[in-house]
């Protein structure tokens, strides 16, 4: 069925990371900006190598940071699943 293909698309990698398709789309939304911000930095400093300094590699660790320390955060706030197996029977 269409809608049920539909749904399986918007939610099947949020879920996947522990997040809701709204939660999922604000959290990609403001990577992809700063991630936008951090680029046109990067072009400007090979322009003008005065200016952003550091601005590229800040916002990527800043970005790394975030992203690990989200992940790890989840994975302790998730109970182990005992004897769970990544395969379908």
């Amino acid at each position: 069925m269409i809608t049920d293909s539909l749904k399986k698309a918007f939610s099947e990698h949020p879920a996947s990371v522990n997040e809701t398709y709204g939660e999922h789309l604000a959290v990609a939304t403001s990577f992809g900006w700063r991630l936008v911000f951090g680029g046109v930095a990067c072009l400007i400093h090979g322009i003008l190598p005065f200016m952003f300094v550091t601005t590229g590699s800040r916002m990527i660790g800043q970005l790394h940071d975030e992203m690990v320390v989200n992940r790890v955060r989840r994975m302790a706030r998730e109970p182990a699943l005992e004897g769970a197996s990544c395969q379908d029977t």
